[in-house]
């Protein structure tokens, strides 16, 4: 059998904090095929954030490891680009600027500047913000600018794309929106996809598979979901499939009855690995290179 493009091998993950050793994964043990869309989802502490940035190389596993393609990640690298829920661009340059500057990093000893810029603008078309590729990140959208990230994460030609919950902080109606144009893209494109979301919805809709992690601390996958929905997928006649309503149950059931007790110890009681503040991240954690 042929190894498995993205091998997450029995990845552990203990941290220490001054209340002694915190297990935050234990044994979380996942393959996936090239081009294969997956979603983690689990109560909040359960580690997903935590398994993205292993395979990120922004955490290193206690035991266990990630293998992409045969090579082990130890590192960031441009092959594994981060979009988080807070777009992180730079509020002084321009949107074409922001994804300039990881196309710089990445390409600039094999691209001339005619090509860096053809590739700029066809990444901005990608994500529809061709028309806006001047303005400031303070004269567009909130989903605009997040449209700009994923812009900037698609340009380095990743072949693993993370995203953080990158459209939670987003009204319901741009969600949809982005959930669209992330279809479109993913259509074209055929990044792998590793996903973390709370929506229930949005992980079958988007979803080749739903990995449902169980609460932590120690926490690992509870149980893994095949979504067999045809592609390309069309929200609104979804909403009246059996099959849909089915995976949407067996989530919501995985959730609210076997899961339902989440740790209620909060923030304080994590390692600050395991909290939120993508907002706060240095630019090499976003395209995976040391800034020039």
């Amino acid at each position: 059998m042929s190894e498995k493009h993205l091998n997450i091998d029995h990845v552990s993950m203990v941290f220490d904090t001054p209340a002694g050793p915190f297990v935050a994964l234990d044994n979380v043990d996942l393959k996936m095929d090239e081009g294969e869309y997956v979603s983690l989802i689990g109560h909040s502490g359960c580690g997903k954030s935590t398994v993205l940035n292993i395979v990120a190389g922004l955490l290193q596993a206690s035991t266990g490891g990630v293998i992409l393609d045969g090579t082990e990640v130890d590192e960031p690298g441009p092959e594994r680009a981060v979009v988080f829920q807070h777009h992180s661009l730079l509020p002084w340059l321009s949107a074409y600027e922001n994804v300039e500057l990881a196309v710089k990093q990445v390409f600039k000893r094999n691209k001339s500047k005619a090509e860096m810029r053809e590739w700029i603008e066809y990444n901005l078309k990608l994500v529809h913000m061709e028309h806006a590729m001047n303005k400031l990140p303070g004269e567009i959208s909130g989903g605009m600018k997040q449209r700009v990230g994923i812009a900037r994460a698609l340009s380095m030609q990743p072949k693993v794309l993370l995203m953080d919950e990158p459209f939670g902080a987003l009204d319901a109606l741009t969600r949809a929106h982005m959930q669209d144009s992330l279809m479109e893209i993913h259509a074209e494109l055929g990044n792998t996809v590793i996903m973390i979301t709370h929506d229930v919805d949005e992980a079958v809709l988007l979803s080749d598979r739903i990995v449902m992690m169980t609460n932590g601390p120690s926490a690992t996958i509870g149980e893994i979901l095949d979504i067999k929905l045809e592609r390309p997928r069309n929200r609104v006649a979804l909403a009246d499939s059996s099959e849909y309503n089915h995976y949407r149950a067996a989530v919501l059931k995985f959730l609210y009855e076997r899961q339902r007790n989440p740790e209620s110890g909060g923030a304080a009681s994590k390692p600050e690995d395991e909290r939120s503040g993508d907002e706060a991240r240095p630019l090499q954690m976003v395209t995976g290179v040391a800034a020039a």
